[in-house]
């Protein structure tokens, strides 16, 4: 895994975090999905980096 792909999956999941925070606070139901959803998205990132990473070595 590149070190970009890491940062950018960081911040990918933080931004998930906040939009969900955000959401949960305003009782904004799809912002609180977006943000679980954009976290989901992160994880399924960083493990198939991982993946990738495994084969390599």
């Amino acid at each position: 895994m590149g070190i970009g792909d890491k940062i950018s999956n960081a911040a990918e999941d933080a931004q998930g975090k906040i939009k969900e925070g955000a959401g949960k606070a305003s009782d904004n139901e799809r912002l609180e999905a977006e943000g679980k959803a954009d976290q989901a998205s992160s994880d399924v990132k960083q493990a198939g980096e991982k993946a990738k990473d495994a084969f390599k070595h």
